[in-house]
């Protein structure tokens, strides 16, 4: 089957802070002309879908801010759905995403998501008083990835404080973002995921995650990818970059 759908990987796949990997821009615009629709699906939780869109846009990628889907995304969906109203550790920038805090109402839930800023002991203590509050409330990760890419190497991630939440409340994290059914189904949005691939850097939250829903999945050798991590099951592909990935995927088309 011809591939007719790509979900993009962002940071570390499609550029790492403000450099496109190689050949990334004019690899996007390939895969454009080739008629494969796109998607760009990312667990970043530091950056508002606004602030995500600036930034590609500034370092030369062309792309609507609808094409963005993002873990943040789909949490703003799953507080607005549920009617929460969360106490939040994200980012300044990230909050702008969700709506506003209902001050009538007690916090009956935390969401939490990358915020450097925000992983000290006050705000974390106050996200586990609100647990221990009452136990329907719930506790919400953005995603619990273990770590990112940075320019100068590897980052901590949240997962540790979510981890930390959960062992210290006895509460069971609900994930919003990759590698869960949840996030991909709401990236697809109705379409065939055999039809469809993923291409990332994180050999769990991209790769696996998305072969789990039936997507092909193509690991690229930049951003987080760690040659000692083997994916199971194994990624359709194994290539340098993503460029490569969309070589791959144009010679796939038409063979």
């Amino acid at each position: 089957m011809s591939i007719k759908g790509a979900l993009i990987d962002l940071s570390g796949t499609l550029h790492v802070e403000d450099e496109p990997t190689p050949n990334a821009v004019e690899a996007l615009k390939r895969l454009r002309d080739s008629g494969v629709l796109v998607k760009f699906v990312t667990n970043t939780t530091k950056d508002s879908k606004a602030t995500l869109h600036e930034r590609l846009c500034r370092i030369g990628f062309q792309l609507d801010a609808s094409e963005i889907y993002s873990s943040l995304s789909a949490a703003v969906s799953y507080v607005e759905n549920e009617r929460l109203n969360p106490y939040y550790i994200l980012s300044e920038d990230a909050r702008q995403d969700f709506p506003p805090e209902d001050t009538r109402r007690y916090k009956d839930s935390v969401v939490i998501g990358l915020a450097p800023k925000s992983f000290n002991y006050d705000q974390l203590n106050e996200a586990f008083n609100v647990l221990l509050e009452n136990k329907n409330h719930k506790l919400i990760a953005v995603h619990q990835g273990k770590y990112y890419k940075r320019a100068e190497g590897l980052a901590l991630g949240p997962g540790c404080f979510v981890k930390g939440l959960e062992f210290a409340t006895g509460r069971t994290a609900k994930v919003i973002g990759k590698p869960n059914p949840y996030f991909f189904e709401g990236a697809l949005d109705g379409r065939d995921p055999a039809s469809c691939v993923m291409i990332g850097d994180d050999a769990n939250d991209d790769i696996v995650g998305a072969m789990s829903m039936g997507m092909q999945g193509i690991l690229v050798k930049t951003g987080k990818y760690l040659p000692d991590v083997k994916p199971s099951p194994p990624p359709t592909a194994l290539l340098e970059n993503f460029a490569e990935a969309v070589d791959w995927i144009i010679q796939k088309n038409q063979s």
